[in-house]
């Protein structure tokens, strides 16, 4: 920081003014750039609801509504992970392997030990993949994204080492009970779901602990300086990541009845989306869960209204990638 006083030669004073007024404009075109982005997804989410409403007949029925909330579960809790391993300034390209992993262990399992020590498996599973995840990155300072780059191939190795064919458990239970129970017209799992979200809202914003992630993501060394574990921190907003990530698995291979070695290729892309879509930053300094939602259910409806007027999967793929180019382009941080 520059002092400027009355005793500091004229030459001196004026550059140090310019810098100052130089990173107000910065700091002030920044928020301006990131709250235009906020608004066009919102325009969008509304232009998109008015030609839902206008172009297809079934798309406000009871059955497509509950599918639409059905079929976002899976990103919705991958995506609250993702927001919290964001927040700190890394990410976590691995949900997707979790989430096969973990949804095929339950289902494996479930016919061999019962259906409660099986999803208790398979969540703490999820915690292990990523504590291991936040271990690399906490202890010895790797960078998130090549060790989550690494496990997520690791972790898909292990699906195939446990079983290189599809799951189906006998089990009526295991969907009877989790993916595909209902309470009166709601389904169990999109209960869960939106159960998950306020939570995390208040662990980010009324604990210490998530108020201390949130602000390792804005300056990390700030956060050092003040007392705070930063490496216990990384760790646990890891861990966090991968146990979304594992009801996510669970419910996902409930629902569908079985699960598949080969499932959640590509899921970490969505999840990011969400989480930039609601406001997140790469790199930490921005995001939170309701705009993470608005991102899920963003998303959600654009597949939905891509399928209602059979649009092949790869062009959701193009607008997804596209949807997070513009997204980080907008919210960047000005060097």
């Amino acid at each position: 920081m520059h002092n400027i006083s009355s005793n500091t030669p004229d030459g001196q004073q004026r550059p140090a003014v310019a810098r100052l007024l130089a990173l107000i404009g910065q700091r002030f075109g920044e928020e301006t750039r990131r709250q235009w982005a906020d608004y066009s997804f919102m325009a969008a989410f509304v232009i998109l609801i008015l030609i839902a409403a206008s172009a297809s007949d079934v798309f406000f029925t009871q059955r497509n509504l509950s599918n639409l909330f059905r079929q976002i579960v899976t990103n919705g809790l991958a995506s609250l992970g993702m927001l919290v391993v964001i927040l700190t300034g890394g990410i976590d390209l691995s949900v997707g392997p979790i989430v096969a992993l973990t949804g095929i262990l339950a289902a494996g399992l479930t016919d061999q030990i019962g259906l409660p020590l099986a999803v208790l498996i398979g969540l703490g599973i999820g915690l292990l993949a990523g504590a291991a995840n936040g271990f690399l990155v906490a202890r010895f300072k790797l960078p998130p994204f090549i060790v989550t780059l690494a496990t997520l191939s690791a972790f898909r190795g292990m699906i195939y080492v446990y079983s290189e064919t599809p799951q189906t458990p006998s089990n009526p239970a295991f969907r009877r009970l989790l993916g595909g129970g209902f309470i009166g017209p709601v389904p169990v799992a999109v209960i869960i779901m939106l159960a998950c979200f306020p939570l995390v809202w208040v662990f980010l914003n009324r604990t210490t602990v998530g108020r201390a992630i949130v602000a390792i993501g804005g300056n990390e060394e700030a956060v050092r300086l003040a007392g705070i574990n930063v490496g216990r921190h990384i760790l646990l907003a890891y861990i966090i990541s991968g146990f979304f990530s594992a009801i996510a698995g669970v419910l996902l291979a409930s629902r569908l009845g079985i699960a598949q070695p080969n499932v959640g290729v590509g899921y970490e892309l969505d999840a990011i989306a969400a989480v930039v879509i609601g406001g997140g930053i790469l790199g930490g300094g921005g995001g939170g869960v309701i705009g993470t939602f608005g991102g899920v259910l963003t998303l959600g409806l654009i597949d939905n209204l891509l399928n209602l007027f059979n649009v092949q999967s790869y062009y959701q793929q193009i607008l997804k990638g596209l949807i997070i180019i513009f997204a980080v382009l907008a919210r960047r941080r000005d060097q």
